[in-house]
């Protein structure tokens, strides 16, 4: 594995806390090549063309509209936070408001927003939230809808269209037919594969001799496992790699990986409970299988997975060391960011499917006659909410308005360090999607291999424009939920539970539980809203 202090150090050079002179002295303490320093010195000119987002906002002449304001804002201390200090100073500009941001670790930022709008105390007026944290946002009044906002004409607030993202994502940013969540970042998980290996002509007439079978890129899970199996048989690379630490995002590579063994044609949405008793329906065939799938498939990467968050399995991939893995979509854009040796070998395609499913609730099953590939909105899809108790809830939307405008989505799309990720056709150059907006060079600019681009482009396209959508839990109590999958996956991942129907028989119980204490009632109803039953 490559000596990460060099990585360390070209990303140093493209964000500029160093100057050529400092990197080439540095480079050479570490014993780098000429040559090789030249190389990093080009590259890294290509990918600090652009550093920071386009200015949007015109500066005030007369004070501004929000002069004397003051607002706070609230994100996670993770890489989303970095675009909104990037356009404080714009938003200063423009508004005469001031705004203070407040970075809480993922793990507590939750908690402290329900106490500060639960308990009256309101010094939070905006907040990044997870999609999943809205079930219980809009169940307590907490949080204000922006329809009026969106709908002013007079030039007032920056202007977006939130007809630009995608339908899947859509469904994410509107609760009860209004909207409540200004559009930011996009999430969904997508497979990435080594594209040189799978089109290596010595693996290609390999495994043909040993399957019978054609390789390429996977479109089931099966299909996924055999090619997998495969490389791992070959001592050289292992077949996949996933991010599956407790306390982590396990259970998100299981919602993904499971949505197309539940949902299908002939069940659209039900796939967490009965809506109409609020039975936990995990301990179905079709989640057992997928569990085992999971499994199974977790035995074809590094045994170290199981402690793996997010960076160490994508830095795991993009040094080269694994065929396939399936994740959100900073994995390319890091790629670029870091010049990993996988740039241009990494596909991407929508996640794969299945050729049969079954109904959670009916327990009958469907053969396809083409693979059941179901689109997926797996994850935070990080965005901003206003809060209701917030004394200035127009300012806090022309903050969150100014983050939304094209110029700035398109430029955060191609950029690997803020963890914004595409979900818009603005986003997507029309060389890959017929409907897209965008531009390639958006993304050639930053470094991208344009086939990379339109590969990358083109699987987020499938997977939010895709009619078939894993159901996206936004309820309240969806954090122990998930929690409770975390550490029953976990169990059954790490051989602690011996069979996946145990596991999820167990999952089943926890989640019976939760609901008792929260009100089945309770429940049920906000469950049914979420799904617009």
């Amino acid at each position: 594995m490559a000596d990460p202090r060099i990585h360390n150090l070209y990303r140093d050079l493209v964000e500029q806390r160093i100057d050529r002179r400092g990197f080439m002295k540095s480079a050479a303490a570490l014993g780098i090549a000429a040559p090789a320093v030249g190389l990093f010195l080009k590259a890294a000119s290509v990918s600090a063309q652009q550093t920071a987002p386009p200015v949007v906002a015109t500066p005030a002449t007369d004070g501004g509209a929000f002069a004397g304001v003051e607002i706070t804002i609230q994100t996670i201390d993770a890489s989303i936070k970095q675009p909104l200090d990037e356009v404080r100073a714009e938003y200063e500009a423009a508004t005469g408001a001031k705004v203070s941001i407040v970075a809480d670790p993922i793990e507590t930022a939750f908690s402290k927003l329900l106490e500060d709008a639960a308990t009256g105390t309101n010094s939070i007026d905006g907040a990044i939230v997870g999609a999943w944290w809205l079930g219980e946002l809009v169940a307590g009044d907490y949080i204000r809808a922006y329809d009026d906002y969106y709908a002013d004409t007079t030039g007032k607030f920056p202007a977006f269209n939130f007809e630009d993202e995608l339908p899947g994502m859509q469904a994410l940013r509107v609760y009860n037919g209004e909207k409540f969540v200004i559009p930011y970042d996009a999430d969904g998980q997508a497979l990435y594969y080594r594209r040189d290996l799978l089109a290596d002509p010595v693996h290609m007439e390999a495994y043909k001799a040993a399957s019978g079978k054609d390789l390429g890129v996977p479109q089931t899970w099966d299909e996924l496992y055999e090619i997998a199996s495969y490389f791992k048989g070959t001592g050289t690379v292992d077949g996949i790699t996933m991010h599956l630490k407790v306390g982590g995002q396990g259970p998100f590579h299981y919602w993904t990986l499971s949505a197309p063994f539940v949902i299908g044609p002939e069940n659209t949405n039900t796939y967490w409970f009965d809506p109409e008793t609020m039975d936990p329906l995990l301990n179905s065939a079709g989640h057992v299988a997928a569990a085992e799938m999971i499994k199974k498939l977790f035995d074809l990467g590094p045994q170290a997975q199981a402690g793996w968050a997010l960076g160490e399995s994508w830095d795991y991939f993009l040094k080269g060391n694994a065929v396939f893995t399936f994740s959100w979509g900073d994995v390319l854009p890091l790629a670029y960011q870091n010049n990993e040796p996988t740039i241009g070998k990494v596909g991407t395609a929508q996640c794969p499917g299945t050729m049969s499913y079954t109904n959670p609730l009916t327990k009958e099953a469907y053969a396809t006659e083409t693979p059941n590939i179901v689109g997926n909105t797996t994850g935070g899809s990080w965005a901003g909410v206003i809060m209701k108790g917030s004394a200035n809830p127009e300012a806090v939307y022309y903050f969150w308005a100014l983050l939304a405008t094209e110029p700035k989505q398109r430029f955060f799309a191609t950029r690997g360090s803020d963890g914004v990720d595409p979900g818009r056709l603005s986003q997507m150059p029309p060389e890959a999607v017929a409907e897209g907006t965008g531009a390639l060079s958006d993304y050639t600019d930053q470094g991208f291999v344009a086939e990379d681009a339109m590969e990358y482009t083109r699987a987020y396209y499938d997977t939010f424009q895709n009619p078939l959508q894993l159901p996206f839990l936004r309820i309240p109590g969806t954090d122990e939920y998930r929690n409770a999958m975390d550490i029953r996956l976990s169990e059954f991942f790490t051989g602690q539970t011996a069979t996946a129907q145990e596991a999820m028989d167990a999952l089943v119980q926890d989640m019976k539980d939760i609901t008792d204490r929260l009100g089945i009632d309770q429940q049920k109803e906000i469950y049914r809203g979420s799904l617009g039953l």
